[in-house]
């Protein structure tokens, strides 16, 4: 029991001072011409998210040797790790790429039928990782799909154990959790238009990435996401954006 108290004593006390050494960033994006509110800034390791005003400013905590994820609809996808510097500069400023896509003709030709099985080159059945997965696998060493039959006698690198010890795969799997909550937000990005948010949602329009954040950590959401029956999604998105405006109404009183 004397173990075990001071266990806690101690663990505690690590955490408030880990918690008490996060500063916060203040910084600006930078997208020339283009429109920098509503820019989605993602701490990676703390997983706190914060949107651009919009002049482009924000706010964060973080600490150095943190990842920032600027994700926007019209720019693209950056990852800042941060510096001791860029704590002390009165202001972090972060110079966003604009997406832009100029075609001088544009030619339709289906190829539904050519694709890397059909070719040859990945097997029939075989499933596809993104990178966070690949990196996730590659740092634990592990097969998902392998049986423990088949991994018993075997041997296991010294890899994963140190990427397990630094924190590295806990890391990784914090990365593959934001990577898949991006990727139903641009289902939702193609699924809806910005007017639906605004006009039948009655979400802000500064409020429309909060929302949709807000919407992806729904994991009952997520699933009917999933199945991409739009149907069901804007049922169920609009229970959710009632609760989200009486969130806003609480906060603004």
């Amino acid at each position: 029991m004397v173990v075990r108290f001071l266990f806690m004593i101690l663990f505690t006390t690590v955490t408030m001072a880990q918690e008490s050494a996060f500063s916060e960033l203040k910084g600006k994006i930078n997208g020339g011409a283009f429109n920098v509110d509503g820019v989605y800034v993602i701490n990676l390791s703390t997983e706190k998210a914060v949107i651009t005003a919009s002049d482009g400013y924000f706010n964060i905590a973080g600490l150095a040797g943190d990842t920032l994820l600027f994700s926007a609809v019209q720019f693209k996808r950056r990852r800042i790790v941060l510096a001791v510097k860029d704590f002390s500069d009165a202001l972090f400023f972060v110079k966003m790429e604009p997406i832009m896509n100029q075609l001088d003709e544009v030619v339709i030709r289906r190829y539904d039928n050519i694709n890397s099985v059909s070719l040859g080159i990945i097997p029939s059945g075989q499933k596809s990782y993104t990178a966070a997965e690949r990196k996730l696998q590659t740092a634990t060493g592990l097969n998902a799909s392998a049986s423990a039959g088949s991994m018993a006698g075997g041997s296991v690198s010294a890899d994963p154990l140190f990427n397990f010890l630094s924190g590295r795969t806990a890391m990784l799997k914090k990365e593959l959790k934001v990577e898949k909550k991006e990727s139903y937000m641009r289902q939702l990005d193609a699924m809806f238009d910005r007017s639906h948010f605004v006009d039948k949602l009655k979400i802000p329009a500064d409020y429309i990435k909060g929302f949709e954040y807000y919407a992806v950590e729904n994991e009952k959401f997520t699933k009917i996401l999933e199945s991409k029956n739009k149907i069901t999604t804007e049922f169920l998105l609009g229970e959710l954006a009632l609760k989200y405006n009486e969130i806003l109404a609480c906060e603004n009183e």
